[in-house]
């Protein structure tokens, strides 16, 4: 049996995880180590602090399957200032929060499922691989695959340096994300939030993108649990603070909101987000899903850094990833 490493818990890793459990069956064990606090990736649900069922998700904005498991359902709540889409494109919601996709994927996949882990070194060792994490444990794998953003590929020691050279570490470097700040408000049951939408985007603003008011837009309001409130910055917001301290751009946001909202109520408890790899700019030229570092032992990158940057994206590249499992395993 062959022991895999995915590393990140977001989208693509958990659908690489997934889909390699029902292509090969008993015939790998999997591994995923993810290193925030839980699943999701830029797919992350936060709940308030006084009641966890008053969620909001702060990340990013096979469907027949999500649906048949109430993952994923249309989205009937009224959108104000979206931009014009293809026609017949179909938008989705998820009732339980964005991560609820994430971690279906990852009870499928019967994966070991390790949090906190933020891998450091990934360097030969006999047959594989030795992957070492922040504090110096480490553990050996026979293929491992990386699903995190692309300058965090470029930060791993080890093997991969020297696995990463000439015109491939110049098309990994050309790589570049947008960054952005959400804001999380939750409020206290009872509570009324007196706008006519469920999300809204606001054009020119230079500050704020998009609001939503999150319990609506997935219609799962409770009488015992109070509303959320989700506040995306713009991209221009973002890489103009991006290290500016986290309270001073809450303070900043919340001073921004007021103004255009000036009749919110005052929320239980506000959360900050600070997104550095929001949503990829200018992917890997010519990956097509995947880039092999190290065929035998199998060392393989994907992610939207190699596609694009959305739901499809992600898919996509977790698709391409497993072919090369299978073919390599």
């Amino acid at each position: 049996m062959s022991r895999v490493l995915v590393v990140g818990a977001g989208l693509t890793g958990s659908l690489c995880a997934c889909l390699l459990r029902r292509k090969m069956q008993s015939k790998v064990q999997i591994t995923v180590w993810e290193k925030c606090h839980g699943a999701g990736g830029r797919m992350c649900t936060s709940s308030s602090p006084d009641d966890p069922n008053c969620t909001a998700d702060l990340g990013a904005h096979f469907y027949a399957e999500l649906s048949s498991h109430g993952i994923l359902r249309p989205l009937l709540a009224p959108v104000e200032g979206m931009a014009m889409t293809e026609e017949g494109t179909r938008n989705f919601v998820a009732p339980k929060g964005a991560s609820s996709i994430v971690k279906h994927y990852l009870r499928e996949s019967g994966a070991e499922v390790h949090f906190c882990r933020q891998v450091t070194h990934v360097q030969r060792k006999g047959p594989g691989w030795e992957v070492c994490v922040e504090g110096g444990q480490a553990e050996s794998f026979d293929a491992v695959v990386l699903t995190v953003p692309v300058p965090q590929i470029l930060q791993l020691r080890g093997d991969v340096p020297s696995l990463i050279e000439g015109s491939l570490r110049q098309k990994l470097e050309a790589v570049s994300y947008s960054s952005r700040y959400a804001l999380g408000l939750f409020y206290k049951a009872g509570t009324q939030i007196n706008v006519p939408w469920a999300m809204k985007y606001f054009e020119g603003d230079s500050c704020i993108r998009f609001i939503s008011v999150d319990d609506r837009k997935r219609d799962m309001g409770s009488p015992s649990s109070g509303p959320s409130l989700v506040v995306h910055t713009c991209v221009t917001f973002g890489l103009n603070h991006l290290e500016m301290a986290e309270g001073e751009v809450k303070t900043l946001i919340m001073a921004e909101l007021q103004k255009i909202l000036p009749c919110l109520p005052e929320p239980t408890s506000v959360e900050v987000r600070r997104w550095r790899y929001s949503q990829v700019v200018n992917v890997v030229d010519g990956s097509l899903g995947q880039i092999t570092l190290h065929l035998s032992p199998l060392l393989v990158c994907g992610g939207d850094g190699f596609t694009n940057s959305n739901f499809d994206g992600c898919i996509e590249s977790a698709l391409k990833v497993v072919e090369i499992l299978k073919s390599s395993l």
